[in-house]
């Protein structure tokens, strides 16, 4: 309104026949009230239009809120990432093709530490570089559990293979036939390459028209449990047909593009042509030193180059993917302190051991719930004979002891189950399962106290 004012005063002063009017109201103004001349009624006339039309401009002029989103706009924001997939954009430290990647050493690091290695950006591969890297993967014969240690960066794995190669690390040894079975679709008792990529096209949430039935998909949803594309709320583009693509999902992220590269874990399984075909054997030694090797780098973190570890780094590595508090986290170890008289140590084979426990977690809290009645605390003999119902083999008695001398609260040499699946869980998990709810200010508590925990 102000701007409109110093427009008209301006004219005025300069147009010749505003100066004739002003003149001529000040001969006439001792002949009649002011109000009543000519000149102040067109003043008063022009000055109303334009305070007219300055209120109906802005009155019709189209409203903008700070905070007002296109449905469009709404709609990208409700695709949250999923922790699993900011994990793997955040340790990925290779591009090809707008797709970005895990190198081997980037997957064992996504795993056992807590931050990935300084680096200003990604490094973007060459085709060149992409067909030397299939030169240093061994054939599936020559695995060991030193595989991806020994490749460190001379390797790609896919985001969908960093699911698979997690849902592996949380596998019992029973459940390594199940696993096997669903790949191997045709029921011939080996896995092609084909036949290996619908697990990819599962994990990437584009499986389509395959010949597998409702129920065999649902399984092989159970047992992975990692399906991403419904959650994501991606569907198939118009006009793409069928079948186009299944592959992949074109993505922001670059977590997966329509593109198809050779990735280590292809090559390793089905060798540089992928005419190889993968045996029962050979997947089996694969996921059991690939459960071997993580185990190491954790146990190794703590025994610093000697063959055991302390019953109290034993029950920081338990504790380590928990969300406890600080002083509830200090109470486990300080309750260990105080109940382990003397220190006889934890070897790889029993910490092993018992992480292949762990993953028998599901099938040892069926067993405790048909053993006990009302969920009552169960004795050591009782924990191990459940131990052993559900891995076919004992648990170290000093184990069991450490065991209870860390989760048992009271000191009366009975264990809380629920308690203790409920904290081993999140420790088999490595937080995953209950860090897609930790967000903002949570998230930045659970930063901290894994950051004192790792101190301790």
């Amino acid at each position: 309104m102000a701007m409109y004012t110093n427009r008209v005063v301006r004219w005025s002063k300069t147009n010749p026949f505003f100066t004739v009017l002003s003149r001529n109201f000040a001969n006439n103004s001792s002949a009649r009230k002011w109000y009543q001349h000519p000149t102040v009624r067109y003043i008063c006339l022009v000055s109303g239009g334009l305070l007219a039309f300055t209120a109906a401009t802005y009155r019709n002029r189209p409203k903008v809120y700070a905070l007002q989103l296109r449905k469009d706009e709404i709609a990208d924001k409700a695709i949250k990432l999923t922790a699993r997939e900011r994990r793997f954009i955040k340790f990925a430290s290779v591009e090809f093709d707008g797709q970005i990647y895990m190198t081997p050493q980037d997957f064992l690091e996504s795993v056992v530490e807590q931050e990935p290695r300084p680096r200003l950006k990604r490094k973007s591969l060459t085709h060149a570089e992409i067909q030397q890297l299939k030169d240093y993967t061994p054939p599936l014969k020559h695995g060991s559990s030193q595989l991806f240690r020994s490749l460190r960066d001379k390797g790609i794995i896919s985001y969908t293979e960093y699911l698979f190669l997690l849902s592996v690390l949380t596998k019992p040894h029973s459940g390594f036939r199940i696993a096997f079975n669903m790949f191997d679709t045709d029921g011939n008792q080996r896995v092609d390459k084909d036949e290996f990529l619908v697990i990819r096209q599962l994990l990437g949430g584009s499986l389509k028209d395959r010949d597998l039935d409702e129920a065999t998909r649902q399984a092989m949803e159970k047992i992975f449990s990692f399906a991403w594309k419904g959650k994501r709320g991606i569907e198939s583009k118009e006009g793409e047909e069928p079948g186009e693509h299944d592959d992949y999902v074109d993505d922001e992220q670059g977590l997966q593009r329509k593109h198809k590269v050779d990735t280590t874990l292809q090559i390793h399984f089905f060798g540089k042509k992928g005419d190889k075909d993968l045996q029962y054997d050979g997947f089996y030694n694969f996921m059991k030193n690939l459960q071997t090797e993580v185990l190491e780098l954790e146990f190794c973190e703590f025994s610093k180059g000697h063959e055991r570890i302390s019953e109290v780094d034993f029950a920081k590595i338990l504790l380590r993917y928990t969300y406890l508090d600080t002083d509830e986290y200090d109470n486990y170890l300080d309750r260990l302190l105080d109940r382990e008289a003397k220190e006889k140590g934890v070897s790889f084979d029993e910490f092993r051991q018992f992480c292949q426990f762990l993953n028998n977690l599901d099938d040892f809290s069926i067993a405790m719930r048909m053993y006990t009645l009302a969920d009552q605390p169960i004795s050591k003999d009782e924990f191990s004979r459940a131990v052993k119902i559900c891995t076919g083999s004992e648990l170290n008695s000093h184990l069991i002891d450490t065991v209870f001398a860390i989760f048992d609260e009271d000191g009366d040499g009975l264990l809380s189950y629920k308690e203790f699946i409920a904290i081993m869980k999140d420790r088999v998990h490595r937080g995953f399962k209950s860090n897609v709810k930790s967000e903002g200010w949570e998230a930045f508590k659970h930063c901290l106290k894994q950051e004192m925990k790792q101190n301790v």
